[in-house]
């Protein structure tokens, strides 16, 4: 069985970042894991690519032979990939073992994972090449500021949820960015009715029954909840790769080492 990361959320995240900082974290612990960019934009990395969607389309040849704009080429080259994920992807996986940990880096078009079924789509096709998978979805802490932006981006990962149908690691990224993390941190655990209470004072009246239901959504079925990714500290990427290894069921199939010794020897 194989495992993998599907690392997803806004443009300007820090996903890329994210799996960068990863694969130094696990390369100082001695741990193997294969960054796969599905970013057909994409220009330079600060990580070695094990596999590269621009080796099969790019954004540039796409806007010179298309005509068409950033978001528009992009989408096409997204449908490109689901067009072979057979014969593509599948060519390119049979590189890797089965134990292999692959992570994916993708686009930050926000549709792909909205609403367009190409991301779900590409991890059906994991899934039937017995990957186990789990979504790492990113927010910006920078971008909430205040409860309208929260439970914006709440629901924006909760549409991802729905869309893709897999385990969910929510992150709030950029944390080692914040001057003020007492204000992000407020929003980690909050309180529902002091959520609901900031949400009125910022909304006309009309929208109270539709901002008591965002709310009950948010805290009634503990469906999203975020956490916190300093890059400055080793012991946050761990925390974060050891919620998302159980998410996958990382190493439980693995085998148990004896290491034989000499008990006489031992002193």
């Amino acid at each position: 069985m194989g495992y993998a990361q599907l690392v997803i959320g806004p443009a300007g995240s820090g996903k890329s970042t994210y799996c960068s900082s990863l694969y130094q974290h696990c390369e100082t612990t001695r741990r193997t894991i294969h960054i796969v960019n599905l970013d057909p934009a994409a220009e330079n990395f600060d990580y070695p690519v094990a596999m590269d969607i621009r080796e099969l389309i790019s954004l540039d040849d796409v806007m010179e032979e298309l005509g068409l704009g950033p978001n528009g080429g992009l989408m096409y080259c997204m449908e490109h990939l689901e067009e072979n994920l057979d014969e593509w992807l599948t060519e390119e996986l049979e590189n890797y073992l089965d134990d292999d940990y692959l992570v994916f880096d993708c686009p930050g078009q926000i549709e792909l994972f909205s609403h367009v079924p190409v991301l779900k789509n590409f991890v059906e096709h994991l899934r039937r090449k017995n990957f186990n998978v789990c979504v790492v979805y990113l927010l910006d802490s920078q971008f909430i500021t205040d409860v309208t932006k929260f439970i914006s981006g709440c629901m924006a990962s909760l549409s991802a949820m729905v869309q893709l149908e897999l385990p969910h690691v929510n992150i709030l990224s950029k944390m080692d960015l914040v001057t003020n993390k007492k204000e992000v941190e407020n929003y980690l655990n909050p309180e529902p009715h002091l959520l609901l209470a900031e949400l009125n004072q910022r909304m006309a009246p009309q929208f109270q029954k539709l901002n008591k239901s965002l709310i009950e959504v948010v805290d009634q079925y503990s469906m999203v909840s975020f956490i916190p990714l300093d890059l400055r500290k080793e012991s946050s990427i761990q925390y974060i790769l050891s919620q998302i290894d159980n998410c996958i069921q990382y190493g439980e199939d693995a085998d148990v080492m004896v290491k034989d010794f000499d008990p006489e020897g031992d002193d």
